[in-house]
């Protein structure tokens, strides 16, 4: 591969729903352009994007992969991302370091959910963006009615669509493309082109009329030239398109069927012509020693790379995939990565195809490469020089919701398991992991449960650790309500030394903390040598549960007399006491169980919004508020963590896929009675079961 400076490199991300044919359509770049020698098939596990294992098992993609394909004397780098809701992080990544969205839409489904979702994160990273009716080939295919869905979906973002390819044929018969800027056709895979077909010249006519008038928005100098002449030459037109797609207020629309390659030669053309290069990209800041600094996309800049992606792989170590924002990295160079404060050396630095490495001996700035072997780099980080230190913010990823407990399989793997799971989520943005102090299991989040299954199955095929999951506990709390007091004798004389100890206390709900020990003794009945014995065994029952199994908090505790006797009492006697004091004085004080409640903010087209506030009172939800914007309305709720376990397979189905929700802990509330009984008796049996054992 030749060497590409700045302006000669386009970084364009290939973003849709699940299905809509990204991985062929960068297979056909890579063939048109002569990269391969033979098409791959994506249920033959034969493309050069879906190289993973797991991928080929799935026969989807789970992974962005680079996929740089050369055409006119540039360099794309077709970053292409999964389309799946659960492997979001990725289409994430992927738009972070990209500097142009391309959506596909498939020619018979129209828009779909994931479209709506990858327009949401362009949005967030302010790219301009082309979209491809693709799979124009299809049995049911038909440009017209889903170009008219676009044009309907961009103006309800505030933005014009605009038609700069025809298609000529559909289905069975769809044969190639009519571009409107040049006004000439290419068909087949775009290497024959021929005059614009009889029939489709009006419609041309009309489309470049159409492209000629948005053009000229794009400058006051087009504009006055198109007023005085009517028209623009080819030249000005790309130049005014530029200008307007750069800018966001056009997108601009195209037909493929990536399968058979049509289309794609005369696409590869437009993202060149009208999608920008990283000089006339999108401003990207990064925080330096004096506050932010605007990073300038030159080699000669100072150096700052961002690290989007890493992967662990069993063979070559660690790959770590990086985009250089300023300056330039040379083979073997030293590198200062701020978020570690650590050297590195970029031995094995190589652009990636797929899970093809082409060495290289420098990367100019704009371009996106890979390094192999680095001991402390992890994605989010940023390389620099040590003298001029530059951070590049991580991008937003939406936050993990579904929770499942993890076990090790075997004691082997429970060594392990720690460090597996750092691994995973170091590669993976939403993934976490965290031990629950509250019900002691190791819990980890994801998108879902397929994105879920992924991470363990990489578990055990890259790190060797088996990890079966369970459904996670609820972190429950025990409470009282009221004032209670008890009293307990513990005597036990058989044999030997006996023990004696007597401890009256009271107790009571105590908001100012989690727990306070009040010492109340008067006279001499107990002497205050056994009140930390005492308080110790309370505070342990605290921290167990003296009922249902789960912490208590927010107790008063006061000693205000006893007995000892002057042989037998011993500190043991007095903690044995003080702890079953304790659990009758809170069986008579109205125990209770308090769950957590989170704050859920549930985003759904207008017309979800009855099924979901519906589904939210099933599960014992109470409606705080709603929020409307554009066609969507945001209900916000009060509810049980224990009712949002499976929610985010649930909202998928109620809503088809289209709503969406965020939840944070808000504050914990009384356990219903009939909900609280039944796991308070759970307890006591498992609590005699292991009395028995």
């Amino acid at each position: 591969m030749k060497e590409y400076t700045t302006e000669f490199l386009r970084n364009i991300a290939l973003v849709s729903h699940g299905g809509a044919g990204k991985t062929m359509l960068a297979e056909a770049f890579l063939h048109v352009t002569g990269a391969t020698t033979r098409l791959g098939k994506v249920e033959d596990g034969t493309t050069i994007s879906d190289y993973d294992d797991e991928e080929h098992r799935r026969k989807i993609s789970i992974y962005t992969s680079v996929i740089p394909v050369e055409h006119r004397d540039h360099k794309i780098n077709v970053l292409d991302a999964p389309g799946y809701t659960d492997f979001v992080g990725e289409m994430v990544s992927a738009l972070s370091v990209a500097d142009g969205a391309v959506i596909l839409v498939d020619a018979v489904a129209g828009i779909e959910v994931g479209t709506e979702l990858a327009w949401r994160y362009a949005d967030q990273f302010n790219l301009p963006r082309f979209i491809v009716v693709n799979k124009m080939d299809r049995d049911n295919a038909d440009f017209e009615k889903v170009y008219a869905q676009i044009d309907e979906f961009v103006k309800m973002h505030g933005k014009r669509a605009i038609q700069v390819h025809l298609p000529i044929g559909e289905k069975h018969e769809f044969k190639g493309v009519v571009d409107i800027i040049g006004m000439k056709s290419y068909l087949g895979d775009g290497k024959t082109t021929a005059e614009i077909p009889a029939e489709l010249k009006e419609a041309a006519d009309k489309a470049h009329f159409d492209l000629v008038e948005a053009a000229a928005e794009g400058e006051d100098e087009l504009m006055e030239k198109y007023l005085e002449n009517g028209s623009l030459s080819d030249e000005e037109m790309v130049r005014g398109l530029e200008d307007v797609i750069y800018a966001g207020s056009f997108v601009p629309v195209f037909c493929a069927a990536g399968a058979h390659q049509i289309g794609a030669v005369a696409l590869l053309n437009d993202i060149i012509d009208l999608l920008p290069s990283p000089v006339h990209a999108v401003k990207r800041i990064a925080q330096g020693k004096d506050g932010d600094e605007e990073l300038k996309p030159s080699d000669q800049s100072p150096l700052a790379a961002y690290v989007w992606k890493t992967t662990a792989d069993p063979f070559v170590g660690r790959m770590t995939y990086f985009r250089v924002l300023s300056g330039s990295i040379q083979a073997d160079a030293h590198v200062w990565n701020q978020n570690k404060s650590a050297d590195e050396r970029m031995a094995g630095l190589h652009f990636q195809r797929g899970k093809e490495a082409i060495a290289t001996k420098v990367v100019h700035a704009g371009d996106i490469a890979a390094v192999s072997k680095l001991t402390a780099t992890a994605t989010g980080d940023t390389f620099c020089e040590k003298g001029h230190p530059l951070t590049v913010a991580k991008p937003a990823y939406p936050a993990a919701l579904y929770r499942v407990a993890i076990q090790p399989k075997t004691q082997a793997d429970a060594a392990k398991i720690s460090a597996t799971l750092t691994r995973l989520c170091e590669e993976d943005m939403t993934l976490t992991w965290h031990n629950d102090n509250v019900t002691h299991e190791t819990v980890l989040q994801g998108m879902g449960d397929q994105h879920i299954d992924v991470a363990i199955h990489r578990a055990q095929a890259k790190f060797q650790v088996g990890i079966v999951t369970h459904e996670p506990k609820i972190p429950y709390r025990e409470g009282i309500t009221r004032k209670a007091q008890a009293q307990y004798r513990h005597k036990k004389q058989s044999g030997g030394a006996g023990q004696f100890g007597e401890v009256h206390l009271r107790i009571e709900p105590y908001m100012e903390g989690d727990f306070e020990f009040v010492d109340a003794l008067v006279g001499m009945n107990l002497s205050r040598s056994y009140l930390p014995p005492i308080e110790k065994s309370i505070r342990a029952t605290m921290e167990k549960g003296a009922f249902a199994g789960y912490p208590m908090n927010n107790v008063r505790v006061t000693v205000y007399d006893g007995k000892e006797h002057e042989v037998d009492s011993k500190p043991v006697a007095f903690e044995i006491a003080g702890r079953e004091a304790f659990k009758l004085a809170v069986s008579e004080a109205g125990p209770v169980l308090f769950e957590p409640i989170v704050n859920v903010r549930v985003t759904v087209p207008d017309s979800y919004m009855g099924d979901v506030m519906s589904d939210l009172n099933t599960r014992r939800g109470r409606v705080q508020g709603t929020e409307t914007e554009r066609g969507s309305t945001t209900i916000i709720a009060h509810v049980p963590m224990a009712e949002m376990l499976k929610y985010t397979t649930q909202i998928r189905s109620i809503t088809g896929g289209r709503g969406y929700f965020t939840m944070e802990f808000d504050h914990y509330d009384t356990v219903p009675t009939h909900i609280a009984t039944p796991i308070i008796e759970a307890h006591k049996k498992e609590m005699e079961a292991k009395k028995e054992e």
